[in-house]
């Protein structure tokens, strides 16, 4: 399933993302990945938890490779649980209309491979035109 944050910046998205990772990794039986755009979280998540920092891969530059990013860390651990993607439009210059397809693709890969994705999103719902919300589950 992928599950979204959304809301403007600064409206506490982050907090509630890294909560909700730190939560999910105490009830989980699987590993659980967070994706930020850089290190600054790092000391707030569990050490369980897999931080992979955006900065430190800056040839990721479009949806596609950031795609085939994702698909590369789900094909080596294949016990990944669920995938948190913090402010996803401040990685690989991810825009508002790049957030059909790339919301659609991460549905697809949720069902393919049984994790779940939690994205934040600054953004209202109103300004996500095009995303198709059926089978994704707002947390906000």
């Amino acid at each position: 399933m992928v599950k979204l944050l959304i809301g403007h910046k600064g409206s506490g998205k982050t907090g509630q993302m890294v909560q909700l990772a730190n939560d999910n990794v105490e009830t989980s039986n699987g590993n659980i990945i967070f994706i930020n755009k850089n290190h600054r979280l790092m000391y707030e998540l569990k050490h369980k938890i897999r931080v992979i920092c955006m900065e430190d891969y800056e040839d990721i530059t479009n949806i596609d490779e950031y795609i085939g990013f994702i698909y590369g860390i789900i094909s080596s651990d294949h016990d990944i649980e669920a995938i948190f993607i913090d402010s996803i439009m401040k990685h690989a210059d991810v825009s508002l209309g790049d957030l059909p397809e790339f919301i659609d693709r991460l549905k697809g890969m949720s069902d393919r491979y049984e994790l779940d994705f939690v994205v934040s999103v600054s953004a209202e719902r109103e300004e996500m035109i095009g995303v198709d919300f059926t089978g994704c589950e707002i947390l906000n």
